[in-house]
């Protein structure tokens, strides 16, 4: 009973913080509402008992990318402007993105939980992957080595890109 109350409280906080995310108009405290969506996250992978991947969460996401967000957000300097008027086309894409939000919450609703497979009695029980540090790491160095090989390459290519644009050129006015 315990674990359901911290469930929902984790998820509230997590969710509330990600809508601040999206909704803050001051980028630092966009940022700030990530952290805090971020840790929540954190901690509903300890109620999963996937120790690992709420450090890894921390330490990575939570402690790294934000603070390179900050980074990049305090050095770049930009001010909030007059908001251009949505497209007919991002306001039709966002109608069917609901839409599709809608029916599945209401199939979800409906059907009062998702799908579990059935196994036969006399299959092995399955260990959670993050429960277990070796099966997390022949997992992340086996079948997922692309997917973070690829994550750490797009990482690279972001901090590049903040390095470019922050860089003051000068003596380029004949450019412009």
């Amino acid at each position: 009973m315990s674990t359901d109350i911290f469930f929902y409280l984790f998820a509230a906080i997590t969710a509330g913080s990600a809508l601040a995310v999206v909704l803050c108009k001051n980028t630092v405290a966009a940022a700030l509402s990530l952290l805090v969506s971020l840790v929540g996250v954190a901690a509903l992978f300890i109620l999963l008992d996937a120790f690992l991947l709420a450090a890894l969460m921390v330490f990575v996401y939570a402690g790294a990318v934000v603070a390179l967000f900050l980074f990049i957000v305090m050095l770049i300097d930009t001010y909030g402007g007059t908001r251009k008027p949505f497209k007919k086309g991002t306001i039709v894409a966002s109608g069917f993105a609901l839409a599709l939000l809608v029916t599945g919450l209401a199939t979800l609703a409906q059907r009062g939980a998702l799908a579990t497979p059935e196994f036969a009695g006399n299959a092995a029980p399955l260990v959670p992957v993050g429960a277990s540090l070796r099966a997390y790491g022949e997992q992340l160095f086996t079948t997922y080595l692309l997917p973070v090989q690829i994550v750490g390459f797009l990482l690279l290519i972001a901090m590049l890109g903040v390095i470019v644009l922050s860089k003051k050129f000068e003596g380029l006015e004949d450019v412009k």
